[in-house]
């Protein structure tokens, strides 16, 4: 089903949710709902899934106008954070639910709740009740029921925030499989970046209601649109700093410091207008991994501050003359606080003042 919005907007009294949101979800992808707390995600959600009314624009199925079509007429299943199963009734009672719903014979629901647990490897739990379920096994329940019934859209609002990590990791590749073998659209809102990145064939990136990039992960890292969307994407974090651009020529500009930069490395962003000729004040942003440990000759030398050591990644705080950056590298260099380091960057983006 393919799933087309065209300038939805959503006012809450004084707050707009939503601003003229118009996107393509093509048929059978799974597209990441991504961005802060208070985005506008699970209002995206809610008006797609007919939970929620738009204030104004068009939602479209396969071209079809359903905007004001109820949410049980949209041919969608839903998944939620909490994972909102029947608690007096088995886990066969709970998948077969939404088919009892519609009047499916006995028999063809305890079919179709066989075939869907066999795929979400649940079989042996059938016959059990909710509170006899760990979480993991619970959120399995709920996408079964969700499925059961064959949507034409698979919606699912932040489902495994309350799961552990290491459980997290497993349902999100378990969610993508499923997704890739039913060949179902699919809707998944996170605020987890790692998640978004590693499932989806697009992220819809928003922030305050606004769309900011909608593209392939590999494209919303590598080639952010704005400075918002590369700060966002990135763990840790993209290195900011104050320059200027001038004639083709780049400039750091910040603490004691004034640096000239390679053309053959900088990234020119969307929203970076080039002004030939002009001294322009830019932000100028380097992702951790990007900067190289090098030698004296290769390199601006600095201290290290502090190190972190996380699992197979080490990260290097830098004071390079009253600049302060992040560096990432590997557990073969042995580094600690107070060492003398040069680094190098490998690639630069350019952003707006």
């Amino acid at each position: 089903m393919k799933i087309q919005l065209r300038n939805v907007y959503k006012n809450y009294k004084n707050v707009e949710a939503v601003k003229d949101l118009t996107v393509d979800i093509e048929d059978g992808t799974l597209v990441c709902l991504l961005g802060p707390s208070g985005c506008g995600k699970s209002t995206t959600l809610s008006m797609i899934a007919g939970l929620d009314t738009p204030t104004g624009g068009e939602i479209l199925f396969n071209g079809e106008n359903f905007t004001g079509i109820a949410a049980e007429d949209r041919d969608i299943g839903m998944v939620f954070q909490n994972y909102a199963l029947y608690p007096h009734m088995t886990i066969m009672e709970n998948i077969a639910f939404p088919l009892k719903m519609r009047n499916v014979k006995k028999k063809e629901r305890i079919e179709k709740v066989k075939r869907v647990a066999k795929i979400m490897q649940i079989e042996e739990l059938l016959n059990r009740k909710p509170s006899k379920l760990s979480g993991g096994q619970q959120q399995r329940v709920a996408i079964a029921r969700a499925i059961v019934k064959e949507p034409k859209i698979l919606l699912l609002d932040e489902p495994l925030s309350n799961l552990d990590a290491r459980l997290r990791i497993e349902l999100r590749e378990e969610i993508r499989s499923l997704q890739r073998k039913l060949n179902i659209t699919t809707i998944f809102v996170t605020h987890d970046q790692e998640e978004a990145l590693s499932i989806s064939d697009k992220i819809l990136l928003l922030n305050n209601g606004v769309l900011q990039q909608y593209s392939t992960p590999k494209d919303m890292y590598m080639s952010p649109k704005n400075k918002f969307v590369a700060g966002f994407l990135g763990n840790p974090p993209m290195n900011f700093m104050c320059g200027t651009y001038d004639s083709g020529k780049v400039f750091v500009e910040s603490g004691n410091i004034t640096l000239p930069l390679p053309v053959e490395i900088l990234k020119f962003t969307e929203e970076f207008k080039d002004k030939p000729g002009q001294a322009e004040k830019c932000t100028l942003g380097i992702r951790p991994e990007d900067l190289v440990l090098c030698d004296r000759d290769e390199g601006i030398e600095g201290n290290i501050i502090s190190v972190q050591t996380l699992g197979k990644e080490v990260y290097l705080n830098v004071d390079i003359k009253g600049l302060m950056l992040t560096a990432c590298t590997s557990w073969e260099n042995n580094y600690n606080s107070g060492d003398k380091v040069y680094l190098r960057a490998k690639r630069v983006y350019l952003f707006n003042k």
